[in-house]
């Protein structure tokens, strides 16, 4: 993680969490407005599970086909053609991409099933950290519409997750659109965005005790707290390490989600 991008998601964190704990708002100087988060619908996802005609492409690693900017990649996890397919959308960390974002489930997906979808952020990151909701939302949404038309998805298992920033992002997109995630998988997170809550998800929240990058006591902490007060039903795994996704950790998060 760069350190601007670092100190950006720990600003974020404070003056979101502050926020979301006071009602106040507070603009930074790093043109994080809480409020242009508040009562809006701009994370609103369209997108949704449909049933597929056509023959499901093999498995393997492809980048998909979508309009000019960054791409996604999608992992089609090799397996019996009558167990059903669970899509993660799965998030990078700042300076990321698709295939890093991906990477912590991997080892898993052939196992259990998992549709990997990994797209990639449009700037240096994702855009609610840069100042606010904007084209990575309309890309998620464009990049979900197009695996939903080509693979039969398990909408009762249907997941967001992330690391670093990517984790953050998907802790906030996740509880505005949890009428489409079941679950919400956030390794490491910064912050959450105060946004209207939409549905009911249930959410894993994994993160190191030795974290230097986002230490724990600031983000994690106040995001468990914040979570049970909205009653939102939270798994908390702290670990002992430091700002990484431990296999253990991955492996544990993806029993929960189909558990």
């Amino acid at each position: 993680m760069q350190p601007l991008a670092r100190r950006a998601v720990l600003r974020g964190a404070l003056v979101a969490l502050a926020a979301a704990g006071t009602g106040g708002c507070t603009p930074t100087p790093g043109g994080l407005d809480v409020n242009r988060w508040m009562g809006r619908d701009d994370a609103r996802l369209s997108a949704r599970p449909a049933p597929v005609a056509a023959p499901v492409p093999g498995p393997g690693l492809r980048e998909l086909d979508l309009s000019p900017g960054p791409q996604a990649v999608l992992y089609v996890p090799d397996g019996p053609d009558d167990v059903p397919l669970r899509l993660v959308l799965a998030l990078h960390g700042a300076g990321g991409e698709g295939r890093g974002g991906i990477a912590p489930l991997q080892p898993f997906a052939d196992t259990h099933r998992l549709l990997l979808l990994g797209p990639r952020s449009s700037g240096s990151t994702w855009d609610v950290v840069l100042g606010g909701w904007g084209p990575d939302v309309r890309r998620i949404d464009e990049t979900l519409r197009q695996v939903f038309a080509t693979y039969p998805v398990d909408p009762g298992r249907l997941a967001i997750s992330g690391f670093s920033d990517g984790a953050s992002y998907a802790l906030s997109l996740g509880l505005a659109n949890a009428d489409l995630f079941t679950h919400v998988i956030a390794f490491s997170p910064g912050f959450l965005a105060p946004v209207p809550r939409v549905g009911a998800p249930r959410v894993y929240l994994a993160h190191g005790r030795a974290d230097t990058v986002l230490p724990i006591d600031v983000t994690s902490r106040r995001i468990a707290r914040r979570l049970e007060v909205e009653d939102v039903p939270t798994l908390v795994r702290e670990f002992d390490g430091p700002h990484v996704v431990p296999a253990g950790i991955a492996e544990d998060a993806v029993r929960w989600f189909l558990g």
